[in-house]
Protein backbone atom coordinates (compact mmCIF):
# COMPACT_ATOMS: atom_id res chain seq x y z
CA UNK A 1 0.00 0.00 0.00
CA UNK A 2 1.73 3.17 -1.15
CA UNK A 3 -1.17 5.61 -1.47
CA UNK A 4 -2.11 8.08 1.21
CA UNK A 5 -5.19 7.25 3.20
CA UNK A 6 -8.29 9.39 3.07
CA UNK A 7 -10.78 10.42 5.72
CA UNK A 8 -13.51 9.14 3.41
CA UNK A 9 -12.17 5.57 3.61
CA UNK A 10 -12.93 5.50 7.31
CA UNK A 11 -16.14 7.54 7.03
CA UNK A 12 -14.34 10.10 9.17
CA UNK A 13 -13.81 13.80 9.01
CA UNK A 14 -10.73 15.84 9.81
CA UNK A 15 -10.52 16.77 13.49
CA UNK A 16 -11.47 20.28 14.52
CA UNK A 17 -11.56 20.64 18.29
CA UNK A 18 -11.65 23.65 20.60
CA UNK A 19 -10.51 23.71 24.23
CA UNK A 20 -11.85 26.33 26.62
CA UNK A 21 -10.91 24.63 29.90
CA UNK A 22 -8.35 22.21 31.31
CA UNK A 23 -10.55 19.16 30.69
CA UNK A 24 -11.01 20.09 27.02
CA UNK A 25 -7.25 20.65 26.71
CA UNK A 26 -6.59 17.18 28.16
CA UNK A 27 -8.45 15.67 25.19
CA UNK A 28 -6.36 17.69 22.75
CA UNK A 29 -3.20 16.75 24.67
CA UNK A 30 -3.95 13.07 24.17
CA UNK A 31 -4.45 13.58 20.45
CA UNK A 32 -1.21 15.55 19.95
CA UNK A 33 0.95 13.28 22.10
CA UNK A 34 3.92 12.25 19.95
CA UNK A 35 3.19 14.90 17.32
CA UNK A 36 6.46 16.03 15.75
CA UNK A 37 7.52 19.33 14.22
CA UNK A 38 10.68 21.26 13.34
CA UNK A 39 11.43 24.56 15.06
CA UNK A 40 10.53 26.34 11.84
CA UNK A 41 6.86 25.34 12.26
CA UNK A 42 6.01 27.41 15.31
CA UNK A 43 4.95 31.04 15.26
CA UNK A 44 3.96 33.69 17.78
CA UNK A 45 2.07 36.62 16.32
CA UNK A 46 2.50 39.07 19.18
CA UNK A 47 0.13 41.64 17.69
CA UNK A 48 -2.68 39.10 17.12
CA UNK A 49 -1.79 37.38 20.44
CA UNK A 50 -1.77 33.98 18.73
CA UNK A 51 0.73 31.12 19.00
CA UNK A 52 0.57 28.23 16.58
CA UNK A 53 2.32 25.03 15.63
CA UNK A 54 2.07 22.99 12.45
CA UNK A 55 2.60 19.42 13.63
CA UNK A 56 2.66 15.95 12.13
CA UNK A 57 0.20 14.27 14.46
CA UNK A 58 -0.02 10.52 15.03
CA UNK A 59 -3.69 9.56 14.55
CA UNK A 60 -4.31 8.01 17.97
CA UNK A 61 -8.04 8.00 17.23
CA UNK A 62 -7.38 5.58 14.33
CA UNK A 63 -4.72 3.31 15.89
CA UNK A 64 -7.09 0.58 17.13
CA UNK A 65 -8.89 0.49 13.77
CA UNK A 66 -5.56 0.22 11.90
CA UNK A 67 -4.49 -2.68 14.14
CA UNK A 68 -7.84 -4.47 13.75
CA UNK A 69 -7.67 -4.18 9.96
CA UNK A 70 -3.96 -4.96 9.72
CA UNK A 71 -3.21 -1.71 7.91
CA UNK A 72 -0.45 0.81 8.54
CA UNK A 73 -0.70 3.55 11.15
CA UNK A 74 -1.32 7.10 9.98
CA UNK A 75 -0.25 10.64 10.70
CA UNK A 76 -1.86 13.89 9.60
CA UNK A 77 -0.67 17.49 9.55
CA UNK A 78 -2.54 19.58 12.08
CA UNK A 79 -2.50 23.13 13.35
CA UNK A 80 -2.46 23.57 17.13
CA UNK A 81 -3.23 27.22 17.87
CA UNK A 82 -3.66 29.22 21.07
CA UNK A 83 -5.45 32.57 21.31
CA UNK A 84 -5.01 35.45 23.79
CA UNK A 85 -1.30 34.68 24.28
CA UNK A 86 0.43 37.40 26.31
CA UNK A 87 3.94 35.91 26.49
CA UNK A 88 5.91 32.91 25.23
CA UNK A 89 8.90 31.30 26.92
CA UNK A 90 10.82 28.23 25.87
CA UNK A 91 13.50 25.95 27.25
CA UNK A 92 15.57 23.57 25.14
CA UNK A 93 13.89 24.86 21.97
CA UNK A 94 15.48 26.92 19.21
CA UNK A 95 12.74 28.64 17.20
CA UNK A 96 13.54 28.56 13.50
CA UNK A 97 15.81 25.50 13.80
CA UNK A 98 14.86 23.27 10.85
CA UNK A 99 17.36 20.56 11.81
CA UNK A 100 15.91 19.70 15.22
CA UNK A 101 12.67 17.74 15.30
CA UNK A 102 10.62 18.35 18.43
CA UNK A 103 8.04 15.93 19.84
CA UNK A 104 5.08 16.85 22.07
CA UNK A 105 4.61 14.77 25.21
CA UNK A 106 1.77 16.73 26.82
CA UNK A 107 -0.15 20.00 26.85
CA UNK A 108 -1.61 21.20 30.16
CA UNK A 109 -3.31 24.33 31.46
CA UNK A 110 -2.23 25.79 34.80
CA UNK A 111 -5.00 28.22 35.84
CA UNK A 112 -4.25 31.53 37.48
CA UNK A 113 -6.56 34.29 38.65
CA UNK A 114 -9.55 35.65 36.72
CA UNK A 115 -9.28 33.14 33.86
CA UNK A 116 -5.62 33.84 33.17
CA UNK A 117 -3.12 31.04 33.29
CA UNK A 118 -0.31 29.24 31.59
CA UNK A 119 -0.27 26.54 28.96
CA UNK A 120 2.73 24.22 29.24
CA UNK A 121 3.75 22.17 26.22
CA UNK A 122 6.20 19.53 27.46
CA UNK A 123 8.50 18.20 24.76
CA UNK A 124 10.67 15.09 24.58
CA UNK A 125 14.28 15.69 25.55
CA UNK A 126 13.55 18.15 28.38
CA UNK A 127 12.20 20.88 26.12
CA UNK A 128 9.20 23.01 27.00
CA UNK A 129 7.16 25.93 25.73
CA UNK A 130 5.18 28.02 28.21
CA UNK A 131 2.42 30.35 27.06
CA UNK A 132 0.96 32.97 29.39
CA UNK A 133 -2.66 33.38 28.29
CA UNK A 134 -5.38 35.83 29.21
CA UNK A 135 -7.90 32.99 28.87
CA UNK A 136 -7.61 29.45 27.58
CA UNK A 137 -8.65 29.00 23.98
CA UNK A 138 -6.93 26.33 21.94
CA UNK A 139 -7.85 24.84 18.58
CA UNK A 140 -6.63 21.60 17.01
CA UNK A 141 -7.45 21.31 13.32
CA UNK A 142 -6.32 18.69 10.80
CA UNK A 143 -5.22 20.43 7.60
CA UNK A 144 -4.14 17.56 5.32
CA UNK A 145 -5.31 14.09 4.43
CA UNK A 146 -3.88 11.33 6.59
CA UNK A 147 -0.67 9.75 5.32
CA UNK A 148 1.16 6.57 6.22
CA UNK A 149 3.28 6.97 9.32
CA UNK A 150 6.88 6.99 8.00
CA UNK A 151 8.17 4.79 10.85
CA UNK A 152 5.33 2.32 10.38
CA UNK A 153 5.13 2.01 14.17
CA UNK A 154 2.89 3.30 16.90
CA UNK A 155 4.79 5.54 19.34
CA UNK A 156 5.65 3.78 22.57
CA UNK A 157 6.54 5.11 26.00
CA UNK A 158 8.37 3.25 28.75
CA UNK A 159 6.13 2.08 31.55
CA UNK A 160 6.87 4.17 34.60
Amino acid sequence: MTDDATFEEGAERPLRLRALDADDLAVISGLVQDAVFPGTEMRWDRKARRFGLLVNRFRWEDADRAEARGRPYERVQSVLAFEDVLAVQSQGVTPGDADTILSILSVVFEPGEDGEGQVLLTLAGDGAIRLRVEALEAVLRDVTRPYLAPSGDKPRHPEG
